[in-house]
């Protein structure tokens, strides 16, 4: 036995301090180790290297809404319509995400305001089955524009999903015309389609709705895509250029209109906001 075993031994009122096992956040980016609160209080980005982590609807609407906002009812629609089963029957699966997340699908919807613009945002919380679009994304998304027309307002949504929900094979598929027919029906209006790109967008979602936007944003970093990088490499049988399908490297092509910082979002669509509003002509 060591001589500090034996101090800590003798003195028999000390005892092993508890901490919390979230008191650390390691950073995907530079693999700092951070302070949870700090990378929280940050917006849960990197003070270091700026890396945007993946946040939730619920700490999205905090961000980007003002005080008062309410969450819209979240679509009805029929669980498990294929009775689709793998290892676990598709409606235990829907029971353990509810379980784990404040809402009960993938995208949620909220009326509210940004720097007092009047806006629909809804929020795609890939931590939900990987933010996938079933039924439940398709309806919450019509919804969400037929409420916008009733508000005369825009709607703006951060997509965050790896495609379509496999457990509702072709329904899930339709999913896209739907909601691209629900954006005419917008445009037609005269009211404005935000979409803000989040960290992974791909698959049908990107092939839909997360490319329709009237303006598109992207959060530095964000892998946005429609097949993933190594089917590509396999497809065409060359090398990818570095930072293919990242945020920058889709805006220095012309697939996004802007890359903005988390910091700055809010500040950024109100002001599009302001600018895309319909003026009455004297």
């Amino acid at each position: 036995m060591s001589w500090l075993s034996k101090v800590r031994n003798s003195l028999g009122g000390l005892t092993k301090r508890d901490t919390p096992d979230n008191l650390w956040t390691k950073c995907p980016g530079c693999g700092e180790m951070l302070f949870t609160r700090e990378f929280e209080d940050n917006l849960s980005v990197c003070p270091r290297c700026q890396f945007h982590g993946r946040i939730g609807a619920q700490a999205r609407f905090d961000q980007l809404l003002d005080a008062g906002y309410a969450v819209l009812p979240a679509a009805r629609v029929p669980e498990n319509p294929l009775n689709f089963r793998d290892s676990k029957k598709y409606s235990d699966r829907l029971k353990i995400a509810r379980a784990a997340n404040p809402f009960p699908d993938a995208l949620t919807n909220a009326l509210g305001t940004v720097e007092g613009r009047k806006l629909v945002l809804g929020v795609q919380d890939f931590a939900f089955m990987g933010g996938s679009m079933g039924m439940a994304v398709g309806e919450a998304f019509v919804e969400a524009v037929e409420r916008a027309i009733a508000e005369d307002c825009g709607y703006v949504i951060c997509t965050a999903a790896g495609g379509a929900r496999m457990q509702e094979g072709i329904l899930s598929l339709m999913q896209m015309p739907k909601a691209t027919v629900a954006i005419r029906r917008l445009a037609r209006a005269g009211l404005p389609y935000i979409v803000v790109l989040t960290d992974p967008t791909t698959g049908g979602v990107t092939a839909s709705y997360a490319m329709l936007g009237d303006i598109q944003i992207a959060e530095p970093g964000a892998l946005i895509g429609f097949a993933g990088q190594r089917v590509i490499q396999d497809t065409i049988r060359e090398k990818l250029p570095d930072g293919f399908q990242r945020a920058e490297y889709l805006h220095a092509h012309g697939m996004v209109d802007m890359v903005v910082h988390r910091k700055d979002l809010k500040g950024t669509l109100a002001s599009l906001l302001e600018y895309l509003e319909r003026k009455e002509v004297a």
